[in-house]
């Protein structure tokens, strides 16, 4: 893992997780660092730049790199419980392979709060030191499964009462004119391809994102995150109208 606010924002929420820690001679964080690990004992190194390029590889570190436990993946049944229970959205990722959106991604539901995530294990990106450092420190706050079958996974997440909304070019109601029901789930499709038509059949509304331009889309990160920002904006006037009626919550 590297990136100053990949790493740091690891060591607020989980520094557990933190095994060793590398810093480049002359970075400001040492100090911020070497007394947020002090408590927990995670050893720091101060080293030369050359030092760190040939830990990461080359890569931009920003002057930190940290070696950390494997990502901690959530069980899916785990994931879909806790969602049902605190009014998550489930976010479904069909075939996404660019880390860079995936990254982005995490960081935006971070950013937007209540969101949960779901990953195909196969035909798609995992989470990798790119993404982490992408996300920006969002995978602290994002809880992400891995799935055998995506389809067998919405069939589940359908059973459990969630609507399912899926993210398509063209002939979907356009967001802004749908009232989307909660609990939700998106799916959002590949970079290239969109959502699969397989997956498709199970969508219960399929949404399109006006544009002005025909020939221009948006890539995947950049849909997600119109789309989960207006679902976050609904799920508000939905618990106002609600707290304005005497319903509660």
């Amino acid at each position: 893992m590297y990136g100053k606010n990949t790493v740091i924002e690891r060591l607020r929420v989980s520094p557990a997780s933190v095994r060793k820690i590398y810093i480049q001679e002359g970075v400001r964080e040492t100090a911020w660092v070497r007394k947020r690990v002090k408590p927990v004992g995670i050893p720091v190194w101060v080293v030369p730049p050359s030092k760190i390029l040939k830990i990461a590889r080359n890569k931009n570190t920003q002057g930190i790199v940290a070696e950390v436990d494997p990502f901690d993946y959530r069980p899916y049944g785990d994931l879909l419980v806790t969602a049902r229970q605190k009014n998550r959205t489930l976010v479904f990722l069909d075939r996404l392979q660019d880390p860079q959106n995936l990254g982005g991604i995490i960081r935006t539901l971070a950013c937007l709060g209540r969101f949960s995530l779901v990953l195909p294990r196969h035909d798609s990106v995992e989470i990798t030191e790119t993404v982490l450092r992408v996300a920006s420190g969002g995978d602290n706050y994002v809880p992400v499964a891995r799935v055998a079958n995506l389809v067998q996974a919405i069939k589940e997440a359908k059973e459990e009462g969630f609507c399912i909304a899926g993210s398509v070019i063209k002939e979907g109601e356009p967001l802004g004119e749908v009232t989307l029901p909660h609990p939700l789930g998106l799916v959002v499709g590949s970079e290239h391809k969109g959502v699969r038509p397989i997956v498709q059949k199970h969508l219960d509304v399929k949404l399109t994102i006006p544009m002005a331009a025909e020939t221009v889309t948006f890539n995947a990160a950049q849909a997600a995150a119109i789309l989960c920002y207006e679902i976050n904006r609904q799920k508000r006037v939905y618990r106002r109208e609600r707290q304005g009626d005497g319903s509660g919550d």
